[in-house]
């Protein structure tokens, strides 16, 4: 017994099925289905959705679901739940099914049944299939008949399916909406079932006519049932059905705020103020001046503070959009009115000091957004009033460690920093008063200040080193707790030390972390802070950081990682002490920081694993290493001016050739290939920028600096060396227009600005090539080098994850086996793929649609050797396909015309929403091998059986 729950225990846990194909594992599951325990059944069926996520592709998905049909065809009711409940899991898998008729044939046997509890559940399963038979009349009649019925659970699953098909099909919502017009209206349906109808016409957004005759019923059911009940739902579902619709929004808003002003029950002022906040999320541009000055007024008048808090909210909403704009636009243009003066302004002003914290907090957010949005000179005074507003909600939810506190606590720090982001010169009175209100507040309202301290000094430069003595003494009285607060705290007010650091950090800053980690047990605590000071270039602390832990892990994995890890943060330290003009020494740092990151690589490849292969980290450390090296061989040219002058005769070869570069002897050659190499770093940057969909935008950005950098080199060699009438530096512009979001960032574009003077004005200067200017490339050389590596987030960390699974058919049985196809044929290659995500799908970027490419080579050729042309030998084919519910297929046809073995090449790279295209991959690949076809076989047999020699006979037809 003990042995059969490990092994469900590790089968549940994803042991032992990894080794498992697709046919094995449905094998098993098949076995559980036919099992006469009904236990054992249901254990099998409720298991399908796991397989389906492991192997989601449709020859599977159809396979399987044909199994449950006869489950649920066979079985009893509560088999036929857990098929419902299944079918209901796996909603995106269900137009893979190909064989849609004969799967619903098996379900709809049962509609027939004489149990109402097994035609209820037919009619819940019929209900969740609507996506894939949604004009299946029977179905359709089934539902309608099922409406009728006397039995309360079978009326209920009507309700359910009828809603379902009425979202999906034009007909079916056109035939049901009056019948259920009639049971709502009939006096004979109970008020229970009435209140379940109403949300049907929520789905009859089809076409106009269809709409209004809803919005008519609603407009009906509204005045005629005047209960709180029936007036929710039915308000509810007019906004639902005027969201979809869209045309009737602006009548939908203005009922809403009609009940919003006369209605006495704060129960449905409550579900409107939901309804309003839910049309200012999606159709902003709908609200005019007077909705929203309407909407004001009631929050001015309502002596409820909850049903302030939701009008608030739907303001709060609406002033992050372009409904404010217009607001105050026209007002403004309104002759003896002032956008200070509006009711907006005042209900914000006097909600910001509410005794409600909610109220408060969404009164700041209203007049922060405002602030930031508006760029009226009446509204310019408005900015100390936020600052004030924030100042005192801060004060007030700081001190209070209660969840509610804390949640509004948010709130405002976001404010503060869309505040500091959008006016930037409030931003040193922001953090003054988040230092000051840091001393006294509660452990968890320290965490969130300190986030939002760290993310507007990554922004802007506001924390001096003037600060570091408060901060440090705040440091040091932190407990030596083992909680989570105490830990997170420790983590974050490190990072707020490592921004505020201007230079590199101080022996006392060094000794005073040192202290503090000494006594934490809790090595995660270390490491985060460690991968802080990675990210903030402070490498001389991550370097001591790392080493600490190196004897703390147990995992071999961990230890190669942290091991790199330390190597990497040496050879960074070893750089930041390069000296501009001494470039001996400089080629002495850079040959120690090479050797410290080839001993990090190799590391970093022991790191490894099949699970976690730290692609990006490894092609990321050899785009560094190469990049050192190409630096070093550079200022090795630049010193060889000196070190290996030019022969005598260079003058003379100069004359000959034409070329007054020639003069320098072989540096003219030797800057010419490191121009090329750093031209080529820069496209391997821009393909890693590619290959990195998961990347979040800090780690873009800072790949997309690497690559300036290194074109701005190949530009200043160009420039400088071999030719002073090249074009200017165009490739910086677009990369420097953007604002700076942390230090390194205005550290690299400051220096790539000063080296892009240095250069220019250096161009048309000592010609043909000088000490000075080798001198500034070097210079510039070790400007770049001076300013730390920051490692950013995905090196260290995936936040999103997403990967393409690709499927093709026809497929080899073994890989290295051929598929035979014959050569007067086109193969059809159908391409499927699955779009697979991590926990946190969609967070930086969304694929919008997939790009597969298709190509094919000729391996071997067999039969005669003669000249083929060149579009014979080669196919190559791209389509875009868009994923539905993740899942995407397509054909392509093939032509394979010359006899031999061809390399099919499919590869993958995705769209997103914005149009930028990133190579993901994967890149597939399966051999076909080109047969003669029997007709030309046989023609040629036939005719090397012929005599070689035998002269045809001559007729009096010959000459003709």
């Amino acid at each position: 017994m003990a042995s059969n729950s490990t092994k469900s225990f590790l089968a549940d846990a994803g042991y032992g099925e990894q080794e498992l194909d697709a046919n094995s594992a449905l094998m098993e599951l098949d076995k559980g289905l036919r099992s006469g325990r009904l236990g054992e059944q249901c254990e099998a069926v409720v298991r399908f959705p796991r397989l389906f996520q492991k192997f989601p592709f449709p020859i599977l998905i159809n396979s399987a679901f044909l199994k449950l049909a006869d489950v649920f065809r066979v079985g009893n009711n509560f088999l036929r739940l857990c098929v419902l409940k299944v079918t209901q899991q796996s909603e995106k898998h269900l137009e893979k099914i190909l064989n849609v008729d004969e799967f619903v044939k098996r379900i709809f046997s049962v509609i027939h049944s004489n149990d109402p509890v097994a035609r209820a559940i037919t009619l819940r399963m019929l209900g969740s299939l609507a996506s894939i038979i949604p004009e299946r009349k029977n179905a359709h009649h089934s539902i309608r008949q099922s409406l009728d019925s006397h039995d309360n659970v079978e009326v209920e699953a009507a309700v359910f399916a009828a809603a379902n098909f009425s979202a999906q099909s034009k007909d079916f919502a056109v035939g049901i909406c009056n019948k259920i017009s009639e049971m709502i209206q009939g006096l004979a349906t109970p008020v229970d079932l009435k209140l379940k109808l109403i949300p049907i016409l929520q789905h009859m957004h089809h076409d106009a006519l269809l709409a209004s005759g809803a919005r008519q019923l609603l407009q009906q059911l509204l005045t005629s049932y005047p209960s709180t009940k029936m007036v929710i739902v039915s308000l509810h579902t007019f906004t639902l059905l005027a969201a979809s619709s869209l045309v009737d929004t602006p009548k939908q808003i203005q009922l809403l705020l009609q009940y919003l002003k006369t209605d006495p029950r704060k129960a449905v002022k409550r579900l409107v103020s939901q309804d309003l906040k839910l049309l200012a999320r999606k159709t902003p541009h709908t609200w005019s001046r007077d909705d929203i000055q309407a909407l004001c007024e009631c929050a001015l008048q309502t002596p409820y503070d909850s049903l302030k808090l939701g009008m608030l909210s739907v303001l709060a909403t609406l002033s992050d959009t372009i409904a404010v704009k217009h607001y105050f636009s026209i007002a403004a243009g309104n002759v003896g009115s002032s956008p200070r003066a509006s009711d907006l302004v005042r209900l914000a002003q006097e909600c910001c000091y509410h005794s409600s914290r909610g109220v408060a907090a969404h009164g700041v957010r209203v007049l922060t957004n405002i602030t930031v949005s508006c760029q009226e000179k009446d509204l310019l005074a408005l900015e100390q009033d936020a600052v004030f507003g924030l100042e005192s909600l801060l004060v007030l939810c700081s001190q209070d460690d209660c969840p509610g506190a804390q949640a509004t606590l948010k709130i405002a720090l976001n404010c503060m920093v869309k505040l500091a982001k959008g006016r930037p010169h409030l931003s040193q009175s922001v953090v003054d008063a988040l230092l000051t209100q840091l001393h006294t507040a509660q452990p968890t309202a320290r965490i969130l200040m300190c986030h939002c301290l760290a993310a507007i000094a990554m922004k802007l430069p506001v924390l001096g080193d003037g600060l570091l003595g408060d901060l440090l003494e705040l440091y040091r009285t932190i407990g030596h707790s083992a909680s989570d607060r105490q830990q997170e705290l420790l983590v974050s007010l490190a990072t707020v030390i490592f921004v505020a650091s201007q230079k590199a950090l101080s022996t006392e800053v060094k000794a005073a972390i040192r202290q503090q980690l000494e006594s934490v047990s809790n090595g995660w605590t270390v490491y985060r802070i460690a991968r802080q000071a990675s990210r903030m270039g402070r490498h001389d602390m991550a370097r001591e950081l790392y080493g600490s832990l190196l004897t703390r892990v147990a995992s071999e994995h961990f230890y190669f990682w942290l091991n790199s890890l330390k190597a990497f943060s040496h050879a960074e330290h070893c750089l930041a002490g390069l000296q501009a003009g001494d470039y001996s020494a400089a080629l002495s740092g850079i040959a120690e920081a090479l050797q410290s990151y080839h001993k990090g690589i190799a590391s970093l490849t022991a790191a490894s694993t099949p699970l976690n292969p730290l692609s990006f980290q490894c092609e990321l450390v050899k785009l560094r290493i190469d990049l050192l090296q190409a630096f070093s061989q550079l200022i090795c040219t630049c010193n060889s001016l000196k070190t290996s002058p030019p022969p005598a005769i260079a003058t003379t070869i100069a004359m000959t050739l034409g070329n007054d570069l020639q003069r320098c002897g072989r540096i003219s050659n030797q800057m010419k290939q490191s121009m090329d190499e750093f031209r080529s770093l820069a496209a391997r940057y821009g393909d890693l920028y590619q290959a990195s969909f998961d990347a979040d935008s800090a780690t873009l950005r800072n790949l997309e600096l690497q690559q300036q950098s290194c074109l701005l080199i190949a530009h200043a060699i160009e420039a400088l060396i071999l030719d002073p009438d090249a074009a200017s530096f165009q490739e910086l512009g677009p990369a420097g227009a953007a604002p700076a979001d942390s230090e390194y960032e205005r550290r690299v574009m400051s220096v790539c600005s000063r080296v892009l003077d240095e250069v220019e004005t250096l161009t048309r200067k000592f010609t043909p090539v000088s000490y000075m200017h080798t001198a500034c490339l070097c210079d510039g050389i070790i400007a770049l080098l001076k300013v730390p590596l920051s490692f950013q987030r995905y090196f260290f960390q995936k936040l999103q994850s997403t990967s393409i699974k690709l499927a093709l058919s026809p497929s080899p049985r073994n890989p290295a086996e051929p598929i035979a196809v014959q050569s007067n044929q086109q193969l059809a290659l159908k391409v499927e793929g699955v779009v697979q995500h991590g926990a946190r799908p969609g967070l930086f970027r969304r694929i919008q649609s997939v790009c597969l490419n298709v190509s094919s080579t000729l391996q071997t050729k067999a039969g005669q050797d003669y000249k083929i042309p060149l579009d014979h030998l080669t196919n190559e084919m791209e389509q875009q396909v868009e994923p539905h519910n993740d899942y995407f297929s397509t054909q392509f046809l093939l032509n394979f015309s010359v006899l031999g073995t061809h390399l099919i090449t499919v590869e993958s790279s995705v769209k997103d929403a914005d149009g930028a295209v990133w190579r993901t991959g994967p890149r597939t690949t399966i051999f076909v091998k080109s047969l003669e076809d029997p007709f030309s076989q046989q023609l040629r047999l036939q005719q090397q059986q012929l005599p070689a020699q035998q002269p045809p006979q001559r007729t009096a037809y010959t000459r003709f």
